[in-house]
């Protein structure tokens, strides 16, 4: 397996950070999780600009053009005979000193893995998932904007593990003020009353590719949809509720903190973005070749 770092491809067991990365030392650093359908990496300049984005609100200069960093994804999937799979990007501030000071970070890191991925099985598509809501809240939105990207995902890394020692995949989370914030890894959507609702980003939500390409589709279907502030109470009574995310993509939630959805199936809102999902990705990308 081929891993792209710092301009060249490195065997996997070659790829080596140092120590006083400021990435590793202080989560100093950002990323972007991409897909590649069948040789098309799904809204790659959207990811990229994400990637700006986050790169530009931490003060973090990238010396790698838009169109190198482009040309370097896609240099790294084919190095590894990727058709379909996942893309982790990520960019760090570089070597640095012992010290919250980023005066001695020498220069940026870049590292590209691109491998396979299945984050969720088939069944829970066709079925279903069931979620809970953890105590562990999002982190406060004038603290730390959940719009970067970052390295630092503690907040998020525990949320899951709560989830997962209860035999949980998935979880909400809250914000300080007892808002729907997010998942631990992707965005939520209720559907109530032919209307589609999602938090905000100033609630705790990350702006998600797949988050934006499902309103993409809502104006299309010409599903009415809004961000408002959403209360444990309004996801219990939903009559369909689905979680976005570039490795989950829309995935279906039938229960949460024990209260079935709807009739406990999932709905047809949510698959009909999930199909409306499906025909975009192979189409709405850069192409490998």
């Amino acid at each position: 397996m081929k891993i792209y770092m710092n301009d060249k491809l490195v065997e996997a067991t070659e790829a080596k950070v140092s120590v006083f990365d400021h990435g590793l030392l202080y989560g100093d650093g950002i990323f972007e999780g991409i897909r590649l359908y069948d040789g098309c990496v799904f809204k790659l300049d959207e990811h990229l600009e994400r990637l700006e984005y986050s790169a530009k609100a931490i003060m973090l200069d990238i010396p790698w053009s838009r169109e190198e960093i482009a040309a370097a994804v896609c240099e790294t999937c084919r190095a590894n005979g990727l058709v379909s799979g996942y893309i982790r990007l990520v960019i760090t501030r570089g070597v640095g000193s012992l010290g919250l000071s980023i005066k001695n970070c020498d220069k940026p890191q870049l590292i590209i893995i691109a491998d396979k991925i299945q984050l969720y099985p088939e069944e829970y598509y066709e079925k279903g998932l069931e979620i809970i809501t953890v105590p562990t809240r999002r982190i406060n939105s004038a603290a730390l904007p959940p719009t970067i990207k970052s390295l630092n995902y503690l907040n998020n890394i525990l949320a899951k593990i709560e989830a997962q020692h209860l035999g949980y995949h998935e979880a909400i989370m809250l914000n300080d003020q007892g808002y729907v914030a997010e998942c631990t890894g992707d965005n939520i959507f209720v559907v109530h009353k032919g209307e589609l609702i999602t938090p905000t980003a100033s609630a705790g939500a990350l702006k998600g590719i797949t988050r934006d390409t499902v309103l993409d589709i809502a104006e299309q279907l010409g599903v009415p949809w809004r961000e408002a502030n959403l209360t444990r109470y309004d996801v219990w009574v939903a009559e369909e509720l689905f979680l976005t995310g570039t490795a989950a993509e829309i995935i279906p939630i039938v229960k949460v903190d024990a209260r079935t959805i709807g009739n406990g199936l999932p709905g047809k809102v949510t698959a009909r973005f999930l199909e409306q999902f499906r025909q975009r990705v192979s189409r709405e990308g850069t192409m490998l070749s």
